[in-house]
């Protein structure tokens, strides 16, 4: 127990790192108690009370068709970071397989892993979600391939070049020479070593991810109405502007907060396990 306190007291020593563990678990607050903290439902459309500005019944006022906002911004909220967790641990599960065989394999695989990942990384976010969606339709699943495939090829990247570091050194060499094979060379001397920085950096990457889902969600790309979304909101908000713009404010204060607290955090982490990079 004392081991995991450990880190996180050297979190809150840090402002940034305390500020960011608060806005982090401010969100997640908000999305996991969605239903408690809220009697209305997000998608319950009621005209009489439409382009309302906040009040004790509606904290942050009613959208163009009367939906209560404080309810869609929390429930969007459990759609962003749904889609931020699970893409990220599947990029990241399939980034370190990738990386490591790529980093541990023969010249050629290397070679032609390389090529994989740079094509991958040319395409440009929006013409591959355009792409997907063409040929999947708007969905929640859309939204997560788009992810997964933007952001695997950095993270094998990461693990191939710390493999190639890793793999000529005196604990794996002895190994190999004790007959040990690839997978368990791969399993417990290479893998403990090249997994720390990159779960740091996908703490870093979550917002970006958040930012992917409502950029695709604002573009009638992403989650179908009348699911609520941070994008979807924001949309509502850029068509409305004219009438209100409480509900742009609502779209975008959750995406502001999320994107500092997540990076605040992973800051403040990067700077805990590894202070060679404090300051830079």
């Amino acid at each position: 127990m004392a081991e995991l306190w450990r880190p996180i007291r050297k979190i809150l020593r840090e402002p940034l790192g305390a500020l960011g563990l608060f806005l982090v678990l401010f969100v997640i607050f908000g999305a996991v108690f969605a239903d408690f903290l809220t009697s209305w439902d997000p998608t319950k459309i009621n005209p009489r009370d439409r382009f309302q500005g906040p009040s004790a019944q509606h904290l942050m006022g009613t959208d163009q068709l009367g939906r209560d906002l404080f309810a869609r911004v929390l429930h969007g909220g459990r759609i962003a970071l749904f889609v931020a967790l699970v893409s990220t641990a599947v990029s990241l599960v399939i980034g370190i397989v990738l990386g490591l065989i790529a980093g541990y394999g023969p010249r050629w695989l290397d070679n032609l892993m390389i090529l994989l990942f740079d094509a991958m990384k040319s395409f440009p976010t929006v013409m591959l979600a355009l792409a997907l969606v063409t040929l999947m339709g708007p969905s929640l699943t859309a939204v997560m391939v788009v992810v997964v495939l933007v952001t695997v090829p950095g993270y094998a990247r990461i693990i191939r070049t710390q493999t190639i570091a890793l793999k000529t050194s005196e604990y794996v060499t002895a190994a190999q020479s004790m007959g040990a094979s690839s997978a368990r060379i791969l399993r417990v001397h290479i893998l403990p070593n090249v997994i720390g920085p990159l779960v740091i950096l996908a703490s870093m990457d979550i917002p970006v991810v958040i930012g992917i889902e409502a950029g695709m969600s604002f573009l009638g790309l992403g989650v179908r109405p009348p699911t609520p979304s941070w994008g979807s909101i924001l949309n509502d908000g850029f068509t409305n502007i004219r009438d209100t713009a409480w509900i742009a404010i609502a779209g975008g204060v959750p995406i502001i907060i999320t994107t500092l607290g997540f990076t605040f955090l992973g800051e403040t982490l990067r700077d805990v396990f590894d202070p060679r990079l404090k300051g830079r």
